[in-house]
């Protein structure tokens, strides 16, 4: 049952047992019986314990984790520093609420995380992405005196009543909370795979269609936009359209938020998403890698914006001394390496992909940067057609050889591991997948592998 046929490696997948495992299905029916059902599982995984890129299941089986919690655990899962840094601030202070008494780590967190955008900046914290983004919301109505926004479709920004009005990725997300706030207009994100060389002009021209027929543009707000769009799919967007962004925003007063809680903290190689682009936004929302796996967020405003008054906004938990002494370690290991072994592993993996949409049948795209890759499942490359059953298919299938993946729009699978990850892991998983795109294309398919080993 091993996933891997040579000797046994702690840093590669080992599966030991029928998937899931005695005790993980006795995990799983315990679970059903008493956690909400509106969690989503894609697979029977049962996690035991974690080190880097593995995780081990509580049969005793390894996985490459090819999703980092969600594109959260980025410098790898229990970082030695990380954890020491947890351990240390735990035995010394766990929480006063930064919201009504002061401690040094929180400041330092804050002027580090200033100091990686342009121009003085304030900072605001949260536990999570959706209060990022619900708190951007509310800055950006208190300061413009405006309410509307613009946000794009296949935009996933958080599940709070604020956010969830912002995001367009999954009806099922939005069925049944209605009447979400209003004044939210959703227009398209440019899809360069879909709409080639119109898909900025697209986007573009719809912004400035609803300036004319529906909200005048002195009444937004502010445009929320991912700089590389996750759940939707991510998609990089094409080259000037940040830019356009930036011109409509600033032509009418407008602020624009970049919400980085994926794309950001080194996902892309850089620690900011919004760097290989040259468009800094008025606000910022970060999440998810800012802390290695704990719960912590951020909104970094330019300063000048940040003219609320105490008590208008405040976090009982934002900010906490523990989550934040894990953020201060995950910048330095950002600083030190991992923001570049993103960028170096990431290359590496799209130079190897770039070939796929013409060896397999399936594979419609491969787009991405650093360690923020999609894979576009189609039935047909020249009708394009959305294969989500085959994406799913495949996603099971690396499931059962050792290799956890997630699912991205419609019909795309993210490639988002921890950004410790090895060239030689990288090379296991994209293995792994060209076999289950070959087996899923066919034997025809599968013999025109180049000879490549099979893990």
């Amino acid at each position: 049952m091993q996933a891997n046929c040579e000797a046994v490696r702690p840093d590669l997948p080992e599966i030991r047992t029928a998937l899931p495992g005695p005790r993980a299905r006795a995990v799983i029916e315990r679970d059903h019986a008493v956690l909400s059902p509106s969690y989503t599982r894609s697979y029977p995984l049962v996690a035991g314990s974690a080190e880097g890129a593995i995780v081990e299941d509580v049969d005793g089986n390894r996985f490459l984790d090819f999703s980092a919690g969600i594109a959260v655990v980025s410098t790898g899962h229990c970082h030695p520093r990380v954890v020491a840094a947890i351990q240390e601030q735990a035995a010394r202070l766990i929480h006063m609420s930064g919201t009504d008494f002061y401690y040094e780590n929180m400041v330092a967190l804050a002027e580090r995380l200033a100091e990686t955008l342009p121009g003085p900046r304030r900072v605001y914290f949260g536990n999570s992405g959706a209060e990022a983004i619900e708190a951007a919301m509310k800055l950006a109505r208190y300061h413009t005196r405006r309410q509307k926004f613009i946000a794009f479709l296949g935009a996933f920004h958080g599940r709070t009543l604020g956010a969830l009005s912002l995001t367009a990725s999954k009806a099922v997300q939005r069925r049944g909370f209605g009447p979400l706030i209003p004044g939210v207009y959703h227009v398209p994100y440019p899809d360069s795979y879909r709409q080639g060389d119109a898909a900025r002009e697209l986007s573009i021209e719809t912004i400035e269609r609803l300036f004319r027929t529906i909200v005048p543009a002195e009444e937004v707000a502010a445009i929320v936009v991912e700089p590389v769009q996750g759940e939707g799919g991510y998609l990089v967007p094409p080259a000037g359209f940040l830019q356009d962004l930036e011109r409509i925003a600033k032509a009418h007063g407008i602020l624009l938020v970049f919400d980085e809680v994926q794309c950001g903290m080194g996902r892309t190689g850089k620690l900011w998403a919004w760097e290989h682009f040259g468009v800094a936004p008025d606000i910022l929302t970060a999440a998810k890698g800012i802390a290695s796996g704990m719960p912590l967020s951020a909104m970094i405003a330019r300063a000048d914006l940040m003219d609320w008054k105490p008590g208008a906004q405040a976090s009982t938990f934002g900010g906490n001394p523990v989550a934040v002494a894990a953020a201060l370690a995950t910048l330095d290991l950002m600083e030190e390496s991992i923001v570049g072994n993103a960028a170096r592993v990431g290359s590496h993996m799209l130079a190897r992909m770039a070939e796929w949409p013409r060896r397999f049948a399936s594979v419609g795209d491969v787009r991405g940067l650093g360690l923020m890759i999609g894979v576009e499942l189609v039935r047909d490359r020249r009708t394009r057609e959305r294969a989500p059953e085959l994406r799913d298919a495949l996603v099971e299938r690396a499931f059962e050889r050792g290799l956890l993946l997630l699912g991205a729009g419609e019909n795309a699978i993210r490639l988002c591991p921890p950004l410790v990850v090895t060239r030689e892991q990288a090379d296991f998983a994209m293995e792994v997948l060209e076999d289950c795109l070959g087996s899923q294309d066919g034997a025809d398919r599968a013999s025109t592998r180049r000879g490549r080993a099979v893990p």
